[in-house]
């Protein structure tokens, strides 16, 4: 089934996805805290998926749940029906009447009905634009697609020689310096793969072992030369084997250390000392390739990695999945080889335009082009019935006005109408904004949409359309 014949029963099942994938977003509100996106603007989690209109509408008169005429509780959202076409007439007449003139520049921009994969609206939406942030679309969908949703990364610590271990990165994104707080996903931990590894050496005789460790799953540079140097502060150098994504502070924009794999070791050490063995020097090595490991900890899954990397923007893990996407593609774990297996995966499902170019993984690159129509594809085809290891790029989306990088966003009369019914990925650079989704309209169709504003002259008046003409969607009567 293609991207743009998508069964209409799709309709039922998106009318409560934001629900769902709401429970499962709101698990990494602690993660959109602390992830901001390229400019700094603040992603700092919040709320679940809410009702449609909750912002909108005033407070019932009752605190009384409503019942049925047999005395059951009313459901608190309609049932979703099949609902008629909508009109391309109309949705066009809609988005043609947010003004444009404030913010400059030139934008690329298409909409479709996802019961149908019908184009509704389409404006210079085969034009390849700078896509920022929304790169993370399809980074995420190759590394679903090549990996499987259920996938997880392991770091371990195996036995190199008498007295010597190895602390080997496999490439967790999200590997963290404490133990999950109740309620969090059960990510890795440094203190639990200490406490692990202390009671393997316990069990073997030693209290005393010289740390080396192991960052040899990725290899090219780690920081890509079509980065500028002033977004040092935005990612960190990328590592298979790193704690806290290098963020010596925990958020992002924010410093990172230089050497994330010693950085992470260092750590390692501590909490080995915390768990009474001796480390006696940590140093860069090799692990043997038969070595089997003392102690192992196993990452969030991949569609769980996806749905926080996309509610927070996170570059730094945007730039691990890449990565990740090359050696599951038989390739070598760099940069380069990233962004050719995306290319190659994204190809073979067939919403890859031959005029694309795609240069990163997260999106800082400048040089990455990528038309809107490509990137309503890509969403088209993450709700297709036959694609259901895609789906985590829709749950992952955050909700306009509620979460992550969306959360502050949908706040004046002319868009407040889209708060908790807009679902987006947000896309920011200087003179670049971005969004792609879908949302469910007034009278229940369900769109995808994907809008690019390039060369903006007033950055804010960009951001202030992208949020406007979503929500004149999400009012369409169409």
């Amino acid at each position: 089934m293609g991207p743009r014949r998508i069964a209409v029963a799709l309709v039922a099942m998106l009318a409560v996805v934001g629900l769902v994938a709401g429970l499962v977003s709101g698990f990494f509100a602690h993660a959109a805290g602390r992830g901001l996106y390229a400019t700094g603007l603040w992603t700092d989690g919040g709320a679940s998926t809410v009702s449609p209109g909750t912002f909108d509408q005033p407070p019932p008169a009752t605190t009384s749940p409503s019942t049925t005429s047999d005395g059951l509780l009313s459901p608190v959202l309609p049932t979703a029906t099949e609902s008629r076409a909508p009109s391309a007439a109309k949705v066009a007449a809609r988005l043609d009447a947010v003004d444009t003139e404030p913010m400059g520049g030139r934008f690329s921009a298409e909409v479709a009905d996802l019961s149908t994969g019908k184009v509704l609206y389409s404006h210079r939406a085969g034009s390849p634009a700078i896509p920022a942030s929304t790169t993370k679309l399809l980074t995420s969908a190759a590394a679903l697609s090549r990996l499987g949703p259920e996938h997880v990364f392991a770091t371990e610590v195996v036995r190199s020689g008498a007295g010597k271990i190895v602390l080997v990165g496999g490439g967790d994104p999200y590997l963290s310096s404490r133990a999950p707080a109740a309620g969090e996903p059960a990510s890795a931990s440094l203190p639990a793969l200490a406490a692990a590894t202390a009671k393997a050496l316990r069990k073997a005789g030693a209290s005393e072992v010289a740390l080396g460790y192991d960052a040899s799953l990725f290899s090219g540079p780690a920081w890509n030369p079509r980065w500028p140097a002033g977004y040092a502060d935005q990612v960190t150098p990328v590592s298979a084997l790193w704690v806290d994504e290098g963020r010596t502070a925990g958020v992002s924009p924010g410093p990172r250390v230089t050497d994330p794999a010693a950085d992470a070791a260092r750590a390692f050490a501590k909490a080995l000392e915390k768990k009474g063995v001796e480390v006696t020097r940590t140093a860069p090595a090799k692990a043997p390739t038969s070595a089997k490991p003392l102690a192992k900890a196993t990452s969030l899954t991949l569609e769980q990695i996806v749905q926080r990397l996309l509610l927070a923007s996170d570059n730094d893990a945007a730039e691990v999945v890449l990565r990740h996407v090359a050696l599951a593609a038989g390739a070598a774990g760099s940069s380069a080889e990233g962004t050719r297996a995306v290319r190659r995966t994204l190809d073979q499902l067939g919403v890859w335009p031959d005029d694309a170019r795609l240069q990163d993984g997260s999106g800082l690159a400048r040089q990455t082009r990528i038309p809107a129509d490509a990137l309503v594809d890509l969403l088209l085809l993450a709700a297709d019935p036959d694609h259901p290891e895609l789906r985590a790029v829709l749950t992952g989306l955050p909700v306009a006005g509620v979460e992550g990088s969306l959360r502050h966003r949908y706040g004046d009369d002319d868009s407040r109408a889209g708060r908790g019914v807009v679902r987006g990925k947000t896309g920011t650079l200087t003179g670049v904004h971005a969004l792609a989704g879908y949302l469910r309209t007034s009278d229940g169709a369900q769109l995808a949409y994907a809008f690019l504003v390039n060369d903006a002259t007033n950055d804010y008046a960009a951001k202030v359309w992208l949020d406007r003409v979503s929500a004149a969607l999400s009012r369409c009567g169409c």
